[in-house]
């Protein structure tokens, strides 16, 4: 018997290449997917219908890159005005504090503020393991995601090349090859589902070239194509300080580099990827490796526009990424959508970035990333996940010229009247419905002033 029932959609943007925007259609959801779009159709007995004549549907957000524990990092005024390698070395004294608990008021905040913007799925690059907590930590992610009720694509990140060897991290946050290797196994044997519809697939993510040793960066790859969908990820090209450390450190460029460890390939994503030349587009667009946009850190930290106009244009794989809340100060998907939108037009030109581009990466382009022929569209036979925003907004009036692009075009309301994930509603008419977020948010902000006043405490350095 179906399940859910959208009635009347004023309109659906489908990423359909065949039909992508659609007007007072339903869609049926039997369970986890969904079944049948048509105009004219009727609820039938049992099914719980959602009026959305008034409605914008979407198929639910994909967030192709995130550091969720970030979440308890916004706008640390130490930082706030660092580049990326500052920046890092800045919030390292911070991490170093990082326990079970906060790791999983962190995870909690990202999932209900991505939901709550129309994110149904995200990866996020967990690698911070202080030497004094547990090796487990990624697996508070992971229980957070599963509260929430978001599809999650945890990768499992790692650092070993600390300052000693003349990386960028302390060595108290760094971890040996055979315990990365070892824990990265766990975590695969554990969580990861490479089936269809799955809400959780692991990733295997060393943190960058400037802070894993390429031995870990090899024996990694090497363990994630032992195992089905188990996909590579990495920041790579984000700054010009990292050109000049590969340079420097391994006499390449950072896709170089990567190419010679067999990181490359269309199981393989980079974080960022804002400083790459002609040659290497074409490279990524030959293998069909991935990139992830972060418009708003990179904006952030200064880092630059990444050239995804042109990726798009060359056939690049390209999702859309909120990155860390510590380098964004948000974890909102429509806000990030509507930086893709504004960046590019200045970065390249105000034609090169239309919002139905924009919509692309935010969804079907995401998905290809991640390696998922389930999410990112609407249509029968994929996922029943979904991002519905009210039109009903004074910041809307005016705006429905143009209803797929009005939410993160006009920017009035970042929050979705309803978001559904596997066909379960989690947010309804606006509100969170699996976890409280009142509760959220002070578990979150009590995590995070208990982490800068010990970082303070044990530097001299005042965060706050």
């Amino acid at each position: 018997m179906a399940t859910l029932f959208l009635k009347n959609i004023h309109t659906l943007v489908t990423q359909d290449d065949d039909s992508p925007v659609l007007k007072g259609v339903c869609v049926r959801v039997n369970g986890n997917e969904i079944i049948e779009i048509e105009a004219g159709l009727s609820p039938q007995e049992g099914e719980r219908v959602i009026d959305c004549s008034h409605h914008v549907v979407y198929p639910g957000f994909v967030n192709t890159h995130h550091h969720s524990n970030q979440t308890l990092q916004r706008c640390v005024p130490y930082v706030q005005n660092a580049k990326l390698f500052d920046w890092l070395v800045g919030l390292y004294e911070i991490w170093r504090h990082l326990t079970p608990e906060a790791v999983r008021a962190g995870a909690r905040v990202a999932a209900a503020e991505l939901l709550l913007s129309g994110c149904t799925t995200f990866a996020d690059h967990y690698y911070v393991f202080p030497v004094d907590q547990p090796g487990t930590l990624l697996d508070e992610t992971i229980l957070a995601s599963r509260e929430l009720g978001v599809r999650f694509h945890p990768t499992r990140g790692s650092m070993s090349r600390g300052r000693s060897k003349g990386g960028l991290p302390p060595d108290e946050v760094c971890q040996g090859e055979d315990e990365i290797l070892k824990d990265s196994q766990r975590v695969i044997d554990q969580y990861h589902d490479p089936e269809r519809f799955s809400m959780c697939r692991v990733g295997l993510s060393p943190c960058s070239p400037f802070s894993v040793t390429t031995e870990v960066m090899r024996d990694i790859a090497a363990m994630a194509r032992r195992h089905k969908n188990v996909r590579l990820h990495t920041h790579l090209a984000e700054t010009l300080d990292e050109d000049q450390y590969c340079l420097d450190t391994y006499g390449m460029r950072p896709l170089a580099v990567m190419e010679s460890l067999d990181w490359i390939g269309d199981d393989v994503w980079y974080a960022h990827g804002i400083h790459f030349n002609d040659e290497e587009l074409d490279l990524l667009a030959q293998t069909g490796t991935g990139v992830a946009h972060c418009p708003s850190s990179n904006l952030r930290l200064g880092s630059g526009i990444a050239r995804v106009p042109e990726m798009l244009e060359r056939g690049v794989p390209v999702g859309l990424a909120v990155d860390g809340s510590a380098s964004n100060d948000s974890s909102n998907m429509i806000l990030e959508m509507r930086h893709a939108l504004m960046v590019h037009r200045i970065g390249t030109g105000v034609d090169r970035m239309p919002p139905s581009d924009v919509i692309k990466i935010a969804t079907r382009g995401g998905a290809a990333v991640l390696g998922r022929d389930d999410v990112g569209a609407v249509r029968p036979g994929m996922a029943a996940d979904f991002a519905i925003f009210d039109l009903d907004d004074i910041g809307l009036v005016g705006a429905l010229h143009d209803p797929a692009a009005a939410p993160f075009m006009s920017f009035s309301t970042s929050r979705t009247a309803y978001t559904i994930v596997n066909g379960k509603v989690v947010v309804d008419e606006g509100k969170l419905t699996t976890a409280d977020i009142h509760e959220i948010i002070r578990e979150g902000n009590r995590a995070s002033a208990e982490m800068l006043q010990k970082a303070s405490a044990r530097t001299g350095i005042q965060y706050d």
